[in-house]
């Protein structure tokens, strides 16, 4: 296993039994995505893309999505690990459940080499919490073995079908309906970014019963089959799979409810707040997918660094050179770190049911501000690996352009930058989050001056902000977000810095010059001072961690 980095985390948050017990799964998962799903996310991306079956020889609308055969065998051999299962139902081994780390160190991985893949896997894990969390347990009984399954029983990949044409972002403009009849619900309506369509075997959908309120207070939550239990169609249809332009894996499609049977999850009124959980759940999968691709990008820069001689030399005698590649692998670790630590705070949330609601909006506030972050961050990786390479970064024999043509949904997908910004201003206005914000910022700085005067100057935004209307506000959204979000990265640095490890102490130093150093004059060099340290060190760093 690879990575000190994240081992570095995972021990930080996990007992020994369960660490032993990740790192040998890593072990042999790293393999197996380095081996053979790259190989096969490759064909997928080029010659293997998921095609509509539309209709069958006698003409009938079957709906049915081709995956190809390596894909297929992906979706074996990544469920097996207990990616999702084991959250839910005991790891066989230890006789327990695995935490939320177990599951995105795996998810981690897996974005280095088919993030596309990834969509559907986090998909998976926000049906199953659904279900596990708010279905009655005759629902429960029936579906959630077949969603939680690592190969026991037969596997039901998951989905969420929430967006509309009308609505996008805004949920609560949704139009689909529900009709109660004797069996149950039928909906009927329209999703236009139904991602996994046709893979799935089941699907969260909110839908609005009639006589509901308008907005998202009418929407509730349902589980609907793909087939009925006679393998007939449950009519849902599949108008056509979109022309993406990467994460060419996951076949993404627009479905067409035309009467499909469908069960109704928990409270009737409470379907847009269930469905808001599961997608801040998808949200750290974003950001861990994010921080995988950045991993990935940084891997092939440094290799190909390593390897490629011009004008007489390495590319990583460089100066130039071993600055980017240090500052690559600096934002990578301590992004990574600030998921992990995010995770770490998620698990309380979700699972003790004894945190405070403090500890809740703060949750919500790191999601937010580590999906836009990491998001953007995996572009610029890969766009810094492509040019890294020169020409060859631009050749699709190279994995470089598949990197980037899959980071730049991650900006897109579970909202955007303006809607999480628009997610910290309703924090703020609702939890009062700026406020537990900067007591956890005072708690975590470490003494440290730069950050303190960041801190101030966060206090400064948010003094002119207050005197500002709804305008002022919105302008300002996602410069609050990307300062708020440094001076997190920034404690998550000098906390890490505080494990006595002397590269991470170098890492923090990296950080923070660079993050609070506005002067385009580097008098430190601090990149360069520490490239052998940071850079070239990492084996040396893996022995605190086997």
């Amino acid at each position: 296993m690879q990575d000190a980095n994240l081992l570095f985390n995972l021990k930080k948050f996990m007992d020994d039994e369960l660490y032993v017990y990740t790192v040998h799964r890593l072990t042999e998962f790293q393999k197996l995505c380095f081996e053979e799903f790259d190989q096969r996310a490759a064909h997928t991306d080029r010659e293997g893309q998921p095609k509509l079956i539309r209709y069958d020889k006698f003409g009938n609308d079957v709906s049915e999505v081709w995956l190809n055969e390596g894909y297929k065998k992906t979706i074996a051999d990544t469920y097996k690990t207990g990616i999702v299962g084991y959250l839910h139902k005991n790891i066989p081994e230890l006789n327990r459940k695995a935490n939320y780390h177990y599951s995105y160190a795996l998810g981690y991985l897996l974005s280095q080499v088919e993030s596309g893949f990834y969509c559907p896997v986090t998909l998976t894990m926000a049906t199953a919490y659904l279900i596990d969390e708010y279905a009655d347990e005759e629902l429960k009984a029936k579906f959630l073995p077949h969603v939680i399954s690592t190969g026991d029983v037969e596997l039901y990949e998951g989905a969420t079908f929430l967006t509309e044409r009308q609505g996008g972002s805004d949920v609560g403009a949704n139009e689909t309906k529900a009709v109660r009849n004797v069996s149950g619900y039928r909906l009927y309506g329209e999703k236009y970014f139904a991602s996994n369509a046709g893979a799935c075997k089941v699907a969260a959908v909110l839908a609005r019963i009639e006589g509901a309120p308008a907005g998202t207070k009418g929407l509730s939550l349902f589980l609907v089959p793909w087939k009925k239990e006679d393998g007939t169609s449950n009519q849902i249809h599949i108008r056509r799979l979109k022309d993406k332009l990467g994460v060419r894996a996951v076949p993404s499609a627009e479905v067409e409810l035309n009467g499909a049977e469908a069960y109704l999850i928990g409270d009737p009124s409470r379907g847009f707040y269930y469905m808001m959980e599961a997608l801040n759940l998808s949200r750290i999968c974003n950001a861990i997918a994010s921080a995988g691709i950045m991993r990935r990008a940084y891997i092939e820069a440094k290799g190909y660094a390593d390897q490629r001689e011009a004008f007489g030399k390495k590319l990583t005698e460089s100066p130039m050179i071993q600055e980017t590649l240090c500052k690559m692998a600096v934002r990578q670790e301590i992004q990574t770190s600030a998921c992990f630590e995010l995770i770490e705070l998620f698990e309380k949330v979700m699972r003790e049911k004894a945190s405070t609601d403090e500890e809740k909006a703060l949750t919500r506030l790191f999601i937010a501000l580590l999906k836009a972050k990491t998001a953007e961050e995996a572009i610029e990786f890969s766009h810094e690996a492509i040019e890294m390479h020169g020409g060859n970064g631009y050749i699709e024999d190279f994995v470089t352009p598949r990197l980037l043509r899959d980071s730049q949904v991650l900006t897109v997908w579970e909202g955007t930058a303006n809607i999480l910004g628009l997610e910290v201003l309703r924090l703020i206005k609702k939890h009062d989050v700026h406020l537990s914000f900067l007591g956890w910022m005072r708690r975590n700085s470490c003494g440290n001056s730069a950050v303190h005067n960041g801190i101030m100057e966060l206090e400064d935004l948010l003094a002119f902000l207050e005197k500002q209307k709804e305008e002022g506000w919105n302008v300002h959204a996602k410069k609050l977000s990307a300062l708020m979000c440094d001076l997190l990265l920034s404690a998550i640095a000098l906390n890490d810095a505080q494990s006595g490890d002397q590269r991470k102490q170098a890492i923090a130093d990296v950080w923070l010059d660079d993050c609070w150093n506005k002067s385009y004059k580097d008098e430190k060099m601090l990149a360069i001072k520490y490239y052998d340290l940071i850079v070239e060190s990492k084996g040396s760093a893996m022995n605190a961690y086997i």
